[in-house]
């Protein structure tokens, strides 16, 4: 991933949403850090003109964990989406509710297509 998308401004945004995360991302974050996903990942880390909930930059990959905030920004998600494409990563989507109620489902599912990736395709949502 080029450095130059790191977008500086976005870093004291990225530093708030780091204090202020959701049960879901603590709770992927928690497996993250403990290295059960077996990649390394910066969480709430400023890309571009966004915040991605988590990038393994070695990999290439975002996760982004979908709750109640996305309902009605389909099209800021689309658009997000492609600008991470772009520049090489894939994005994996993951409902909020499946990490809450199937974590370890959604750890083999982030660990899998991350194992798999071929191409630059977003993969589909969990």
């Amino acid at each position: 991933m080029n450095k130059t998308i790191i977008n500086k401004k976005l870093l004291p945004v990225a530093r708030k949403l780091r204090k202020q995360m959701t049960l879901s991302e603590i709770l992927l974050w928690e497996c993250i850090k403990n290295k059960q996903i077996g990649f390394t990942f910066n969480r709430q880390q400023s890309i571009g003109p966004y915040v991605a909930d988590f990038l393994c930059r070695k990999q290439k990959a975002v996760i982004e964990i979908d709750g109640d905030s996305h309902d009605g920004k389909g099209e800021y998600d689309k658009e997000r989406d492609e600008f991470l494409k772009s520049h090489g990563l894939i994005v994996i989507h993951i409902h909020d509710y499946e990490v809450k109620k199937n974590i370890d489902g959604v750890l083999k599912y982030i660990k899998d297509n991350i194992k798999a990736r071929t191409s630059t395709e977003i993969v589909t949502r969990y």
